[in-house]
């Protein structure tokens, strides 16, 4: 949504020039998170039926005293705006802007049964090595496969599951029935 990431591209803006960077990408975090947890909060920003001075209000009940002045300033400029329905892809795209602007990169490993913290210390040192910049590493756990892990940073991948392995030895039989 290209108005949801100008409007977080000129919120990170201000932020960095007026040095309220970190507490802004700390309400963006949370705001993203209220969203992501209240679907019931989401349509409630969608909805066409409810009028922006009630959007308003309701939004200035809900993050009140819990975000700084700056965020709590421009969600109600965006609610002003009738541009509210933006508000939880907004907040996405800052904390996705934010971290191309502190060269922090997002490493996914997939596992069957979650990581260990030796292993998942292992997996942050490998990908450290291997890229500049600060790494954050997320864990997410899909018992489909099987075992192994699968990392993904950016748009590059490393499959190393049983899934992916059983699947190659399938294709590579059935290859070589059919010659």
């Amino acid at each position: 949504m290209i108005v949801a990431t100008r409007y977080a591209k000129s919120l990170l803006d201000l932020a960095i020039e007026k040095g309220q960077l970190e507490a802004v990408y700390t309400d963006m975090l949370y705001i993203k998170d209220v969203c992501k947890q209240s679907n019931e909060f989401t349509s409630f920003l969608n909805s066409p039926i409810i009028n922006a001075d009630k959007k308003v209000s309701t939004l200035k009940a809900v993050f009140e005293g819990k975000l700084s002045a700056m965020t709590s300033g421009f969600i109600t400029i965006v609610a002003n705006k009738r541009r509210e329905s933006v508000i939880p892809k907004m907040a996405e795209s800052f904390v996705e802007q934010y971290k191309v602007h502190k060269n922090i990169l997002t490493a996914v490993v997939t596992s069957a049964n979650g990581l260990d913290a030796a292993t998942k210390q292992k997996a942050l040192d490998l990908v450290k090595g291997q890229l500049n910049g600060e790494v954050e590493l997320v864990e997410k756990i899909d018992a489909n496969i099987i075992g192994g892990f699968i990392l993904k940073i950016g748009d590059r991948q490393i499959d190393k599951s049983v899934s992916r392995q059983l699947s190659n030895l399938k294709k590579e039989l059935t290859r070589k029935t059919l010659n």
